[in-house]
């Protein structure tokens, strides 16, 4: 497992349909793979529109990753930083500036 696969549960969490069903429907109806991002044929990443563990069809619809414009990528990160959790306390001065 590499890059944004490691350390996380999300391929342990997909169905046991992910490979057998629900790509070849997704391909079925839409199989020139536009991507539901930036609307450009050549999606190569099956995405979840909505983020969480929705595996209804009609959430899940084709993005780019691996090939430019990286969709999916950009994606992901901004859904990564709004889940950052926010500071436990406040940020202390510096020792320098302390009264």
């Amino acid at each position: 497992m590499s890059g944004g696969w490691k350390g996380s549960t999300r391929r342990s969490r997909l169905p046991a349909n992910w490979r057998s069903e629900l790509r070849p429907a997704a391909h079925a109806r839409n199989p020139t793979h536009i991507c539901h991002l930036c609307g450009q044929p050549g999606g190569d990443y099956l995405d979840h529109k909505q983020p969480g563990d929705n595996h209804a069809l009609d959430n899940l619809d084709w993005a780019h990753d691996a090939v430019p414009p990286h969709c999916h990528r950009y994606k992901s990160s901004r859904e990564g930083n709004a889940a950052k959790p926010t500071r436990r306390r406040p940020e202390e001065p510096h020792p320098g500036l302390r009264p």
